[in-house]
Protein backbone atom coordinates (compact mmCIF):
# COMPACT_ATOMS: atom_id res chain seq x y z
CA UNK A 1 0.00 0.00 0.00
CA UNK A 2 3.08 2.29 0.59
CA UNK A 3 4.16 1.70 -2.65
CA UNK A 4 0.49 2.36 -4.22
CA UNK A 5 0.66 5.86 -2.71
CA UNK A 6 3.51 6.76 -3.38
CA UNK A 7 3.19 5.77 -6.87
CA UNK A 8 0.14 8.06 -6.93
CA UNK A 9 2.28 11.16 -6.33
CA UNK A 10 4.58 10.19 -8.67
CA UNK A 11 1.96 9.53 -11.74
CA UNK A 12 0.45 12.90 -10.52
CA UNK A 13 3.77 14.42 -11.47
CA UNK A 14 4.51 15.46 -7.60
CA UNK A 15 7.56 14.58 -6.25
CA UNK A 16 7.00 12.43 -2.88
CA UNK A 17 7.34 14.01 0.15
CA UNK A 18 10.31 13.01 2.30
CA UNK A 19 8.02 11.39 4.98
CA UNK A 20 9.61 9.19 7.39
CA UNK A 21 8.62 5.62 6.70
CA UNK A 22 6.73 5.20 10.26
CA UNK A 23 5.03 8.45 9.50
CA UNK A 24 3.66 7.17 6.45
CA UNK A 25 2.62 3.75 8.09
CA UNK A 26 1.13 5.45 10.84
CA UNK A 27 -1.28 7.51 8.55
CA UNK A 28 -2.00 4.52 6.19
CA UNK A 29 -3.12 2.63 9.28
CA UNK A 30 -5.77 5.70 10.57
CA UNK A 31 -6.76 5.58 7.29
CA UNK A 32 -7.89 1.60 6.83
CA UNK A 33 -9.33 1.90 10.51
CA UNK A 34 -11.83 4.75 9.41
CA UNK A 35 -12.55 2.50 6.19
CA UNK A 36 -13.36 -0.23 8.51
CA UNK A 37 -15.13 2.06 11.07
CA UNK A 38 -17.05 3.27 8.25
CA UNK A 39 -17.88 -0.35 6.56
CA UNK A 40 -19.59 -1.51 10.06
CA UNK A 41 -21.13 2.11 10.52
CA UNK A 42 -22.43 1.11 7.19
CA UNK A 43 -23.65 -2.63 7.91
CA UNK A 44 -26.71 -0.10 10.48
CA UNK A 45 -27.22 2.59 7.92
CA UNK A 46 -30.59 3.74 7.09
CA UNK A 47 -31.42 2.57 3.62
CA UNK A 48 -30.64 4.45 0.64
CA UNK A 49 -34.68 4.36 -0.96
CA UNK A 50 -37.75 2.76 -0.13
CA UNK A 51 -37.57 -0.24 -2.57
CA UNK A 52 -37.80 -3.89 -1.66
CA UNK A 53 -38.26 -2.17 2.39
CA UNK A 54 -41.26 -3.98 4.14
CA UNK A 55 -44.34 -1.18 5.17
CA UNK A 56 -45.67 1.85 3.45
CA UNK A 57 -45.35 4.38 6.00
CA UNK A 58 -42.10 6.74 6.13
CA UNK A 59 -38.84 6.43 6.67
CA UNK A 60 -36.98 9.67 8.32
CA UNK A 61 -33.54 10.19 6.24
CA UNK A 62 -32.57 13.81 7.70
CA UNK A 63 -29.20 13.96 8.20
CA UNK A 64 -29.43 13.93 12.48
CA UNK A 65 -31.48 10.84 12.62
CA UNK A 66 -29.36 9.02 9.64
CA UNK A 67 -26.03 9.63 11.68
CA UNK A 68 -28.40 9.01 15.57
CA UNK A 69 -29.75 5.77 13.70
CA UNK A 70 -25.73 4.30 13.16
CA UNK A 71 -24.34 5.91 16.36
CA UNK A 72 -27.12 3.60 18.68
CA UNK A 73 -27.52 0.70 16.28
CA UNK A 74 -23.81 0.02 16.76
CA UNK A 75 -23.85 0.87 20.14
CA UNK A 76 -26.44 -2.25 20.53
CA UNK A 77 -24.65 -4.63 18.23
CA UNK A 78 -21.78 -4.48 20.94
CA UNK A 79 -24.14 -5.63 23.74
CA UNK A 80 -26.45 -8.67 21.76
CA UNK A 81 -24.56 -11.03 23.97
CA UNK A 82 -25.18 -9.09 27.76
CA UNK A 83 -28.79 -8.20 26.69
CA UNK A 84 -30.28 -11.67 26.01
CA UNK A 85 -33.61 -12.49 27.35
CA UNK A 86 -34.00 -9.02 28.35
CA UNK A 87 -37.59 -6.90 28.06
CA UNK A 88 -36.69 -4.67 25.08
CA UNK A 89 -38.48 -1.23 25.33
CA UNK A 90 -38.80 -0.56 21.26
CA UNK A 91 -39.63 2.78 20.46
CA UNK A 92 -39.00 6.47 19.22
CA UNK A 93 -37.76 9.21 21.53
CA UNK A 94 -40.02 9.10 24.42
CA UNK A 95 -38.38 5.39 24.65
CA UNK A 96 -35.03 6.88 24.03
CA UNK A 97 -35.31 9.58 26.70
CA UNK A 98 -35.86 7.24 29.25
CA UNK A 99 -32.07 6.52 29.00
CA UNK A 100 -30.39 5.35 32.09
CA UNK A 101 -33.45 5.62 34.46
CA UNK A 102 -34.82 2.43 32.96
CA UNK A 103 -33.32 0.06 34.50
CA UNK A 104 -33.90 2.29 37.66
CA UNK A 105 -37.44 2.41 37.12
CA UNK A 106 -37.90 -1.55 36.91
CA UNK A 107 -34.84 -2.84 39.10
CA UNK A 108 -36.39 -6.49 39.02
CA UNK A 109 -35.83 -6.66 35.17
CA UNK A 110 -33.18 -7.22 32.66
CA UNK A 111 -34.43 -4.48 30.69
CA UNK A 112 -32.87 -3.25 27.35
CA UNK A 113 -33.70 0.10 25.68
CA UNK A 114 -34.28 0.31 21.72
CA UNK A 115 -35.67 3.72 21.83
CA UNK A 116 -33.99 5.88 18.43
CA UNK A 117 -35.39 9.60 18.76
CA UNK A 118 -37.40 10.51 15.73
CA UNK A 119 -38.15 6.62 14.58
CA UNK A 120 -41.19 5.84 12.95
CA UNK A 121 -43.29 2.54 12.71
CA UNK A 122 -41.51 1.27 9.16
CA UNK A 123 -38.13 2.21 11.15
CA UNK A 124 -38.95 -0.29 13.55
CA UNK A 125 -39.75 -3.22 11.04
CA UNK A 126 -36.26 -2.54 9.09
CA UNK A 127 -34.51 -2.55 12.70
CA UNK A 128 -36.65 -5.18 14.42
CA UNK A 129 -34.34 -8.65 13.58
CA UNK A 130 -30.76 -7.21 14.64
CA UNK A 131 -31.70 -4.51 17.30
CA UNK A 132 -34.15 -6.81 19.07
CA UNK A 133 -34.82 -10.18 18.24
CA UNK A 134 -31.28 -10.74 18.12
CA UNK A 135 -31.32 -10.69 22.01
CA UNK A 136 -33.86 -12.83 22.30
CA UNK A 137 -36.10 -10.96 24.62
CA UNK A 138 -38.61 -12.33 27.06
CA UNK A 139 -40.81 -9.36 26.96
CA UNK A 140 -41.10 -6.54 24.20
CA UNK A 141 -42.69 -3.23 25.91
CA UNK A 142 -44.00 -1.20 22.55
CA UNK A 143 -44.83 2.33 21.54
CA UNK A 144 -44.52 3.65 18.34
CA UNK A 145 -47.07 6.00 15.44
CA UNK A 146 -46.28 9.63 16.54
CA UNK A 147 -43.77 10.56 14.73
CA UNK A 148 -45.61 8.77 11.40
CA UNK A 149 -48.41 11.63 11.92
CA UNK A 150 -45.58 14.24 11.68
CA UNK A 151 -44.37 12.61 8.28
CA UNK A 152 -48.12 12.81 6.77
CA UNK A 153 -48.86 9.44 6.73
CA UNK A 154 -52.42 8.26 7.89
CA UNK A 155 -53.93 6.27 10.98
CA UNK A 156 -54.60 3.22 8.48
CA UNK A 157 -51.18 3.24 7.17
CA UNK A 158 -49.52 3.64 10.46
CA UNK A 159 -51.66 0.30 11.63
CA UNK A 160 -50.40 -1.26 8.81
CA UNK A 161 -47.53 -1.32 9.38
CA UNK A 162 -48.11 -1.58 12.98
CA UNK A 163 -49.68 -5.21 11.84
CA UNK A 164 -46.68 -6.48 9.43
CA UNK A 165 -44.45 -5.70 13.44
CA UNK A 166 -47.11 -7.78 15.50
CA UNK A 167 -46.89 -10.28 13.32
CA UNK A 168 -42.82 -10.38 12.76
CA UNK A 169 -42.57 -10.49 16.90
CA UNK A 170 -45.46 -13.03 16.83
CA UNK A 171 -43.93 -15.67 14.35
CA UNK A 172 -40.30 -15.33 15.84
CA UNK A 173 -42.15 -16.31 19.36
CA UNK A 174 -46.13 -17.30 19.66
CA UNK A 175 -45.66 -17.10 23.50
CA UNK A 176 -43.50 -13.82 24.37
CA UNK A 177 -45.65 -11.38 26.18
CA UNK A 178 -45.81 -7.80 24.07
CA UNK A 179 -47.36 -4.59 26.09
CA UNK A 180 -48.39 -2.34 23.30
CA UNK A 181 -48.90 1.01 24.82
CA UNK A 182 -51.14 3.57 23.41
CA UNK A 183 -49.82 6.46 21.42
CA UNK A 184 -49.50 9.06 24.03
CA UNK A 185 -51.46 12.76 23.65
CA UNK A 186 -49.52 15.67 22.12
CA UNK A 187 -51.06 18.45 20.61
CA UNK A 188 -52.30 19.76 16.70
CA UNK A 189 -48.97 22.63 17.61
CA UNK A 190 -47.06 19.70 17.00
CA UNK A 191 -49.13 18.47 13.90
CA UNK A 192 -50.00 15.44 16.01
CA UNK A 193 -54.00 16.10 16.63
CA UNK A 194 -55.42 14.52 19.03
CA UNK A 195 -58.46 12.98 16.83
CA UNK A 196 -55.80 11.32 14.81
CA UNK A 197 -53.63 9.70 17.41
CA UNK A 198 -57.29 8.19 18.78
CA UNK A 199 -57.73 6.86 15.33
CA UNK A 200 -54.44 5.45 15.51
CA UNK A 201 -54.96 3.59 18.67
CA UNK A 202 -58.79 2.83 17.86
CA UNK A 203 -57.05 0.67 14.85
CA UNK A 204 -54.43 -0.66 16.84
CA UNK A 205 -56.98 -2.43 19.37
CA UNK A 206 -58.73 -3.91 16.51
CA UNK A 207 -55.60 -5.41 15.66
CA UNK A 208 -55.11 -6.75 19.19
CA UNK A 209 -58.39 -7.88 19.84
CA UNK A 210 -58.65 -11.62 21.02
CA UNK A 211 -55.09 -11.76 20.86
CA UNK A 212 -53.83 -13.26 24.03
CA UNK A 213 -50.36 -12.49 23.62
CA UNK A 214 -50.44 -8.81 23.39
CA UNK A 215 -51.39 -6.70 26.79
CA UNK A 216 -53.20 -3.35 25.32
CA UNK A 217 -52.48 -0.64 28.03
CA UNK A 218 -54.50 2.54 27.63
CA UNK A 219 -51.59 5.11 28.13
CA UNK A 220 -53.75 8.00 26.24
CA UNK A 221 -56.25 8.29 28.99
CA UNK A 222 -53.32 8.15 31.57
CA UNK A 223 -51.36 11.28 30.09
CA UNK A 224 -54.70 12.97 28.65
CA UNK A 225 -55.36 16.55 29.18
CA UNK A 226 -59.29 16.10 29.21
CA UNK A 227 -59.20 18.06 26.03
CA UNK A 228 -57.18 15.18 24.34
CA UNK A 229 -53.86 16.48 24.56
CA UNK A 230 -50.96 16.21 26.65
CA UNK A 231 -51.55 16.84 30.05
CA UNK A 232 -48.00 20.11 29.83
CA UNK A 233 -47.22 19.87 33.16
CA UNK A 234 -45.83 16.16 32.39
CA UNK A 235 -45.42 16.86 28.75
CA UNK A 236 -43.86 20.31 29.04
CA UNK A 237 -43.34 20.70 24.92
CA UNK A 238 -46.38 18.57 24.41
CA UNK A 239 -44.28 15.44 23.01
CA UNK A 240 -41.85 14.22 25.16
CA UNK A 241 -42.62 13.10 28.94
CA UNK A 242 -40.79 14.54 31.95
CA UNK A 243 -39.61 12.83 35.12
CA UNK A 244 -43.08 13.46 36.32
CA UNK A 245 -44.64 11.73 33.41
CA UNK A 246 -41.73 8.54 32.93
CA UNK A 247 -42.65 8.12 36.48
CA UNK A 248 -46.74 7.38 35.79
CA UNK A 249 -45.57 5.25 32.75
CA UNK A 250 -43.70 3.00 34.54
CA UNK A 251 -46.20 2.80 37.77
CA UNK A 252 -48.73 1.57 34.85
CA UNK A 253 -46.12 -0.87 33.54
CA UNK A 254 -45.50 -2.41 36.99
CA UNK A 255 -48.77 -4.63 37.43
CA UNK A 256 -48.63 -5.77 34.18
CA UNK A 257 -44.73 -7.12 35.02
CA UNK A 258 -46.35 -8.25 38.22
CA UNK A 259 -48.95 -10.56 36.49
CA UNK A 260 -46.10 -11.68 33.87
CA UNK A 261 -43.92 -13.19 36.51
CA UNK A 262 -41.00 -10.62 36.34
CA UNK A 263 -41.63 -8.96 39.43
CA UNK A 264 -43.04 -9.04 42.90
CA UNK A 265 -42.62 -12.60 43.73
CA UNK A 266 -42.73 -12.33 47.22
CA UNK A 267 -45.21 -10.78 49.63
CA UNK A 268 -44.18 -10.38 53.51
CA UNK A 269 -47.71 -9.39 54.99
CA UNK A 270 -48.31 -10.79 58.44
CA UNK A 271 -51.80 -12.07 59.23
CA UNK A 272 -53.50 -9.67 62.25
CA UNK A 273 -54.95 -11.48 64.83
CA UNK A 274 -58.30 -12.62 64.34
CA UNK A 275 -58.52 -12.56 60.54
CA UNK A 276 -58.20 -15.22 58.15
CA UNK A 277 -58.06 -15.64 54.53
CA UNK A 278 -60.08 -16.15 52.24
CA UNK A 279 -57.60 -16.25 49.69
CA UNK A 280 -54.60 -18.05 50.07
CA UNK A 281 -52.69 -16.81 47.54
CA UNK A 282 -51.47 -19.76 45.56
CA UNK A 283 -54.50 -21.00 43.79
CA UNK A 284 -58.68 -20.28 43.47
CA UNK A 285 -59.43 -22.61 46.31
CA UNK A 286 -62.32 -21.44 48.04
CA UNK A 287 -63.81 -19.80 44.79
CA UNK A 288 -65.83 -20.30 41.90
CA UNK A 289 -68.45 -18.96 39.52
CA UNK A 290 -72.27 -19.04 40.28
CA UNK A 291 -74.02 -19.67 37.01
CA UNK A 292 -77.64 -18.39 37.24
CA UNK A 293 -79.67 -17.39 34.19
CA UNK A 294 -81.00 -13.92 36.23
CA UNK A 295 -78.41 -12.94 37.90
CA UNK A 296 -75.29 -14.03 35.99
CA UNK A 297 -76.03 -14.47 32.50
CA UNK A 298 -72.63 -12.89 31.16
CA UNK A 299 -70.71 -15.45 33.12
CA UNK A 300 -72.37 -18.17 31.85
CA UNK A 301 -71.88 -17.13 28.45
CA UNK A 302 -68.48 -17.01 29.29
CA UNK A 303 -68.29 -20.37 31.00
CA UNK A 304 -70.30 -22.08 28.17
CA UNK A 305 -67.71 -20.54 25.54
CA UNK A 306 -64.71 -21.55 27.49
CA UNK A 307 -66.20 -25.11 27.65
CA UNK A 308 -63.95 -26.99 30.11
CA UNK A 309 -64.67 -30.32 29.82
CA UNK A 310 -67.87 -30.36 28.88
CA UNK A 311 -68.97 -27.45 30.78
CA UNK A 312 -71.33 -26.24 27.86
CA UNK A 313 -73.52 -29.38 28.80
CA UNK A 314 -73.80 -28.10 32.51
CA UNK A 315 -77.28 -26.98 33.34
CA UNK A 316 -77.85 -23.44 34.90
CA UNK A 317 -77.11 -24.05 39.24
CA UNK A 318 -77.40 -21.63 41.49
CA UNK A 319 -74.45 -23.80 43.32
CA UNK A 320 -70.53 -22.24 42.39
CA UNK A 321 -68.66 -23.96 40.31
CA UNK A 322 -65.79 -24.60 42.42
CA UNK A 323 -62.25 -23.68 41.04
CA UNK A 324 -60.05 -25.86 44.12
CA UNK A 325 -56.31 -26.54 43.04
CA UNK A 326 -56.71 -24.55 39.93
CA UNK A 327 -54.07 -21.69 39.91
CA UNK A 328 -56.31 -19.85 36.76
CA UNK A 329 -59.77 -20.18 35.68
CA UNK A 330 -60.29 -22.52 32.80
CA UNK A 331 -61.06 -19.46 30.31
CA UNK A 332 -58.37 -17.68 31.75
CA UNK A 333 -60.05 -14.61 33.10
CA UNK A 334 -59.03 -14.62 37.10
CA UNK A 335 -55.45 -16.21 38.20
CA UNK A 336 -53.51 -16.96 41.14
CA UNK A 337 -50.37 -15.24 40.76
CA UNK A 338 -47.45 -14.87 43.74
CA UNK A 339 -50.50 -13.57 46.47
CA UNK A 340 -52.72 -11.86 44.28
CA UNK A 341 -55.60 -12.83 42.69
CA UNK A 342 -55.74 -11.22 39.54
CA UNK A 343 -58.47 -10.22 37.03
CA UNK A 344 -55.90 -10.28 33.92
CA UNK A 345 -56.44 -7.80 31.03
CA UNK A 346 -59.22 -9.48 28.59
CA UNK A 347 -57.81 -10.12 25.00
CA UNK A 348 -61.37 -8.88 23.78
CA UNK A 349 -60.83 -5.72 25.53
CA UNK A 350 -64.38 -5.94 28.07
CA UNK A 351 -65.08 -8.63 29.44
CA UNK A 352 -67.31 -9.33 32.29
CA UNK A 353 -67.15 -12.01 34.37
CA UNK A 354 -67.55 -12.85 38.76
CA UNK A 355 -65.85 -14.99 41.02
CA UNK A 356 -67.36 -15.28 44.61
CA UNK A 357 -66.58 -17.14 47.26
CA UNK A 358 -68.04 -20.85 47.96
CA UNK A 359 -69.05 -19.84 51.39
CA UNK A 360 -71.42 -17.67 52.31
CA UNK A 361 -71.55 -14.93 54.47
CA UNK A 362 -74.57 -14.44 57.35
CA UNK A 363 -73.15 -12.59 60.45
CA UNK A 364 -71.33 -9.30 60.82
CA UNK A 365 -67.85 -8.98 59.76
CA UNK A 366 -64.35 -6.98 59.11
CA UNK A 367 -63.17 -7.29 55.55
CA UNK A 368 -59.63 -6.35 54.53
CA UNK A 369 -57.92 -6.08 51.17
CA UNK A 370 -55.62 -4.24 48.59
CA UNK A 371 -56.28 -3.30 45.01
CA UNK A 372 -53.88 -2.34 42.48
CA UNK A 373 -55.58 -1.35 38.57
CA UNK A 374 -54.00 -0.41 35.55
CA UNK A 375 -55.31 2.60 33.91
CA UNK A 376 -58.88 2.79 33.20
CA UNK A 377 -59.46 -0.47 35.11
CA UNK A 378 -63.13 -1.19 36.06
CA UNK A 379 -63.93 -3.95 38.47
CA UNK A 380 -65.70 -4.19 41.28
CA UNK A 381 -66.12 -6.25 44.89
CA UNK A 382 -69.09 -7.70 45.93
CA UNK A 383 -71.07 -7.73 49.34
CA UNK A 384 -73.18 -10.89 49.62
CA UNK A 385 -74.39 -9.88 46.00
CA UNK A 386 -74.25 -6.13 45.54
CA UNK A 387 -71.43 -4.79 43.89
CA UNK A 388 -69.27 -2.22 45.47
CA UNK A 389 -67.37 -0.32 42.59
CA UNK A 390 -63.69 -0.76 43.05
CA UNK A 391 -61.70 0.60 39.68
CA UNK A 392 -58.85 3.10 38.69
CA UNK A 393 -60.64 6.42 40.51
CA UNK A 394 -58.51 8.88 39.22
CA UNK A 395 -59.84 7.81 36.09
CA UNK A 396 -62.67 5.32 35.76
CA UNK A 397 -64.24 6.62 38.81
CA UNK A 398 -66.92 6.91 40.11
CA UNK A 399 -65.18 8.30 43.42
CA UNK A 400 -62.65 10.81 41.45
CA UNK A 401 -61.93 12.87 44.17
CA UNK A 402 -60.41 11.58 46.78
CA UNK A 403 -57.55 12.61 48.34
CA UNK A 404 -55.51 9.14 49.59
CA UNK A 405 -55.99 7.21 46.20
CA UNK A 406 -52.66 6.17 44.66
CA UNK A 407 -53.02 5.19 40.68
CA UNK A 408 -51.67 2.39 39.58
CA UNK A 409 -50.53 1.55 42.90
CA UNK A 410 -51.81 -0.43 46.28
CA UNK A 411 -54.71 0.98 48.21
CA UNK A 412 -56.15 -0.57 51.07
CA UNK A 413 -60.48 -1.60 51.12
CA UNK A 414 -62.00 -2.02 54.40
CA UNK A 415 -65.57 -3.01 54.66
CA UNK A 416 -66.93 -3.23 58.20
CA UNK A 417 -70.51 -4.61 57.94
CA UNK A 418 -73.33 -4.19 60.85
CA UNK A 419 -76.73 -4.99 60.95
CA UNK A 420 -76.50 -5.71 57.58
CA UNK A 421 -75.08 -2.31 56.34
CA UNK A 422 -71.81 -1.77 55.21
CA UNK A 423 -69.13 1.25 55.64
CA UNK A 424 -66.92 0.98 53.05
CA UNK A 425 -63.19 3.07 52.92
CA UNK A 426 -60.27 3.38 50.53
CA UNK A 427 -57.08 4.25 52.25
CA UNK A 428 -59.26 5.62 55.12
CA UNK A 429 -61.34 7.58 52.62
CA UNK A 430 -65.06 7.22 53.08
CA UNK A 431 -66.32 5.79 49.94
CA UNK A 432 -69.58 4.66 51.07
CA UNK A 433 -71.25 5.21 54.76
CA UNK A 434 -74.50 3.22 54.56
CA UNK A 435 -74.14 0.83 51.83
CA UNK A 436 -77.26 -2.01 52.44
CA UNK A 437 -76.80 -5.65 52.25
CA UNK A 438 -79.27 -8.94 51.76
CA UNK A 439 -78.83 -11.18 55.25
CA UNK A 440 -76.68 -13.51 53.23
CA UNK A 441 -74.57 -14.01 50.97
CA UNK A 442 -70.76 -15.21 49.20
CA UNK A 443 -67.91 -12.18 48.77
CA UNK A 444 -66.57 -11.95 45.15
CA UNK A 445 -64.93 -9.67 42.61
CA UNK A 446 -65.45 -9.08 39.04
CA UNK A 447 -63.21 -8.75 35.93
CA UNK A 448 -64.50 -6.07 33.20
CA UNK A 449 -61.65 -3.97 31.78
CA UNK A 450 -57.71 -3.70 32.24
CA UNK A 451 -56.07 -5.44 35.03
CA UNK A 452 -57.19 -5.67 38.67
CA UNK A 453 -55.09 -7.21 40.98
CA UNK A 454 -56.58 -7.95 44.76
CA UNK A 455 -54.26 -9.33 47.66
CA UNK A 456 -54.11 -9.74 51.24
CA UNK A 457 -57.97 -10.47 51.35
CA UNK A 458 -59.25 -11.49 54.47
CA UNK A 459 -62.14 -11.13 56.96
CA UNK A 460 -63.05 -11.35 61.23
CA UNK A 461 -66.54 -11.95 61.56
CA UNK A 462 -67.93 -11.01 64.65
Amino acid sequence: MLRRVIGGWRILGMKAPRFPRVVLLVCLACLSCGALAQDEKSAFAIPETDEGLPGMGPIRRYDWFQDLWERRRSAWAKTVEQDQGAVVFLGDSITQGWGGALGAAFPELKVANRGISGDTTRGLLIRLEEDVLAVKPSAIVLLIGTNDLEEGATPEIIASDMALLLAELKEYDADMPIVLCEVFPSSESMRRPSEKIQRINELYLDLVKGDPQIIYLDTFNLFDDGNGDAIPAEFPDLLHPNEAGYAKWAAALRPVFATLGFSETEDDFVLEEGFEYLFNGYDLTGWGYRITPEEDKVSARNWKKSDPKGAAEWPFVEEPVAFDGLEVTPDGRFAAINGRLVATTPPERRKVQKLHTTREFSSDFVLKMEFRATPETDSGIYIRGPQLQCRDYALAGPYRDLKRYKPQDWNEIVITVKDDVAVCTCNGEVLEAAFELPEVGPIGIEGDKGQMEYRRIRIMEM
